[in-house]
């Protein structure tokens, strides 16, 4: 069964779906091996650590796709891929959706900012004609040609024209093809509820920020209120921010490592979480005994 298969039926289960994101290949393997059932890799967190820089629609399309690609093959589970705008029109939109389902991507996120795109939880976004979008989303859902790619249609239209506006797309993108709903931001628990009181007749997705414009809610909450799909898309980014600066600066100031050791991984628990033990056997196999 394809990833992007396996994906929609998990659209249909009574358990909401939920994603935690990854900034590169080895996160998508540790959220595997913590038990989850998918994964998601989030735009926001390859600018902090391809370019060191914010979510400003500074990475190309063909910087994303070599993340994705190496998250898609580092992984057994299906992968949800923020893929911004689709990087441009709806032609651009239709090269974006044939290259990921090439790379075997399982689900994709396309919003309807304009290009360059902020993260979702900025102040300042634009969004384009929401007719121009739903153009996007019908152009993305042929270019599937058959594969079962699960595509997410994004509204960032709350903030810059409120949240009636923002349900209003959510629908259009519904009736243009989107698999699942996607309104970004809303600013209470009464606005998550609104949304999936407006719209009842899609599988909603939420997004869940530590410190953003959303309220903090468990997948469990957010299942009640009639999500089906949640991305905590920056938890392991601001963790490993945390740790590595705390880490560093342990070292400058105390000339040793000794007194972090404490939150480190051992060397050999690390070998097992990056795959060591399966390469050694590939390597006894292929070995030529001199």
């Amino acid at each position: 069964m394809r990833l992007s298969t396996r994906l929609r039926a998990m659209l249909d289960e009574p358990e909401i779906v939920v994603l935690p994101g990854a900034y590169d290949a080895l996160t998508a393997r540790l959220a595997e091996r913590a038990g989850f059932n998918a994964c998601f890799t989030t735009g926001f967190g390859f600018a902090a650590t391809v370019l060191g820089m914010p979510d400003y629609g500074l990475l190309t399309m063909t910087e994303t796709m070599e993340r994705v690609r190496h998250v898609v093959r580092a992984i057994n589970v299906p992968l949800v891929a923020d893929m911004d705008t689709g990087y441009g029109n709806a032609l651009n939109t239709v090269r974006t959706v044939r290259e990921c389902v090439a790379l075997g991507v399982a689900g994709i996120i396309l919003e309807d900012q304009e290009w360059p795109k902020k993260c979702g939880h900025f102040e300042g976004k634009r969004v384009i004609p929401a007719e121009e979008q739903a153009a996007k989303i019908r152009a993305a859902a042929d270019a599937r040609e058959g594969d079962d790619l699960v595509i997410i249609g994004r509204t960032d239209a709350r903030q810059p024209l409120g949240l009636e506006e923002a349900i209003r797309r959510g629908r259009l993108y519904r009736d243009a093809g989107a698999d699942v709903v996607f309104v970004e931001a809303p600013r209470s628990v009464d606005e998550l509820r609104e949304v999936a009181r407006a719209i009842p007749d899609a599988p909603l997705f939420a997004n869940m920020i530590e410190g953003g414009k959303t309220p903090l809610l468990s997948s469990a909450e957010l299942r009640e209120l009639g999500y089906a799909m949640v991305v905590y898309p920056l938890a392991a980014l601001f963790s490993a921010a945390k740790a590595v600066e705390e880490t560093y600066r342990a070292l400058f100031e105390e000339k040793t490592t000794r007194s972090r050791q404490h939150a480190m991984v051992g060397f050999e628990q690390f070998e097992e979480m990056i795959g060591v033990p399966d390469w050694q056997a590939l390597e006894r196999r292929y070995t030529v005994e001199s």
